[in-house]
């Protein structure tokens, strides 16, 4: 997969304690299914091993559709089943060590609070950035509050994509219109609710008219 190419309108963000179905592969096909165009596994509380072992499974759903699987925080585990790259925060390894493990064609996301982490995520090779959290959230504790303004002057002054995070839901991103960003990543708007499908249907179509640009 290039890079270069990756459409960040609606990143999807795993969270098995929230998911309404049974396993994570269910609740990620489902969410492909309903337009994701990008998906992260995130897993705080199971084994590495275990990890390793759903993140290869995960790996081989989003290759068959095409869609670029991102590894929450283990960059050993997201090179060791080959997915497409490691989003990283800040108490994670530098940026240079999840690059010289994952090497140059994969992707690194790296979250950022505010433009000096924003700027120095650039300078030391993110290929994205994800900022947040713009709004209350539940899935994350000790979160930075960024504001919509904020977001913006982010974006306006950064080369690679931002993906905005935290709490974003179809009932609050009218609040990010006009922010330029390239999409958002969603979690128990998404996973948490009934029909894993039809929630990321909605949210997809909230989303390309809220941050879409003509």
């Amino acid at each position: 997969m290039d890079k270069k190419n990756v459409d960040y309108t609606l990143y999807f963000v795993t969270d098995r304690d929230i998911m309404s179905s049974e396993k994570i592969e269910d609740a990620v096909i489902s969410a492909i299914e309903g337009g994701v165009t990008m998906i992260q596994l995130r897993e705080k509380n199971i084994s590495s091993r275990e990890f390793f072992e759903t993140a290869v499974k995960i790996r081989e759903i989003c290759k068959n559709h095409d869609i670029p699987l991102i590894i929450n925080d283990r960059a050993d585990i997201a090179k060791a089943a080959d997915c497409d790259g490691v989003h990283i925060g800040r108490d994670d390894l530098p940026i240079w060590a999840a690059r010289k493990i994952m090497g140059d064609d994969k992707i690194i996301g790296v979250s950022a609070q505010n433009l000096e982490r924003a700027l120095n995520a650039q300078k030391d090779g993110a290929d994205y950035i994800g900022v947040g959290a713009l709004f209350q959230t539940s899935t994350k504790t000790n979160t930075v509050s960024v504001t919509p303004e904020e977001l913006t002057e982010i974006k306006k002054s950064v080369d690679i994509p931002v993906v905005g995070i935290g709490g974003i839901n179809r009932g609050n991103i009218d609040a990010l219109r006009g922010t330029g960003i390239d999409g958002v990543a969603v979690v128990s708007a998404i996973i948490a609710e009934r029909d894993i499908k039809e929630a990321a249907k909605a949210m997809r179509e909230k989303v390309v008219s809220v941050l879409r640009r003509d």
